[in-house]
């Protein structure tokens, strides 16, 4: 499976809609992904009506989706971030706001037998700020009327990614996309917590949003061959996927590389220390219980 596939599921990780109390689907089917598709594969959570599709998930991808948490906030054994799933369930009717999240998490301790308890710790970070010579991204063009996901909400049910030799792209809905891809990283419509999210997937830490930015803007960053395949290499890496050593050496790089990059659209990622909570995975199943 290419790495940029990994990469585009780990992306996915966050579509669902808010937390609340505890649901559970009225009924729910799980079978292994086809993984077969070596050269792209689409990943995705889809929710039509009352029925939702989960594709090509590995388990790390339904707890961050199921708690509502990044990556650096799960401590789970190194094996959830291998087997991929299909989940395709149905949400019970006369529920008018569905917590897909809630219902994600009574299916994982259901099925996978999950238990899970809640931690903290102190980690190194990077702040998202803007740099002294001022912001030089475009603000979007985005009508009053217009849904608030199309101002960049991460809250959509509806996210879409692919991934193949060609590059990473994910649709949210209503305009706001994101592609790593062709030396090139493009963002639109993206407000900032949504692109602080997606830039953890190319650091060694967590990025967290410091500007006290609130439109959705427009950008395209150009990279070298060498610095986009640094980039590339660091999100397989955060995503889960073993690599050779000489393209571990490759990745050394990829911090400055997005340092120097966001510095060409008046932003600077500084170094701090902030606590973070974190869930626990205590048990697990590596593979579901009967459908």
């Amino acid at each position: 499976m290419s790495r940029n596939l990994f990469f585009a599921a780990l992306l996915c990780a966050s579509a669902a809609v808010a937390q609340g109390p505890r649901q559970e689907f009225e009924v729910a089917s799980i079978k292994p992904s086809d993984t077969s598709a070596v050269d792209r594969m689409n990943v995705g959570v889809h929710l039509d009506g009352a029925q939702v599709h989960v594709g090509s998930f590995s388990l790390k991808d339904y707890l961050l989706m199921a708690y509502d948490i990044k990556i650096y906030q799960l401590e789970g054994p190194d094996w959830i971030s291998s087997a991929r799933f299909d989940v395709d369930a149905k949400v019970p009717s006369g529920v008018e706001k569905p917590d897909i999240r809630a219902m994600m998490r009574s299916l994982l301790e259901d099925r996978f037998g999950l238990k899970t308890h809640k931690g903290s710790k102190d980690l190194p970070v990077y702040a998202l700020t803007v740099a002294s010579d001022g912001l030089k991204m475009q603000e979007s063009k985005v009508d009053p009327s217009d849904p608030p996901f199309s101002r960049g909400s991460a809250s959509s049910v509806d996210v879409k990614a692919s991934g193949g030799r060609e590059g990473v792209n994910l649709n949210y809905g209503h305009g706001t996309t994101f592609a790593f891809a062709n030396n090139k990283i493009e963002g639109r419509r993206l407000v900032m917590p949504l692109f602080v999210d997606i830039l953890g997937r190319f650091t060694d830490r967590p990025v967290i949003d410091k500007t006290n930015l609130d439109a959705a803007y427009d950008f395209t960053i150009d990279l070298s061959q060498e610095d986009y395949m640094a980039m590339l290499i660091r999100s397989a890496v955060n995503a889960g996927v073993t690599l050779p050593p000489e393209a571990m050496r490759l990745m050394n790089s990829s911090d400055d590389t997005l340092v120097m990059a966001l510095r060409r659209l008046g932003l600077k990622l500084e170094n701090r220390k902030a606590p973070v909570d974190t869930i626990v995975v205590d048990e697990m199943r590596k593979t579901p219980s009967e459908n």
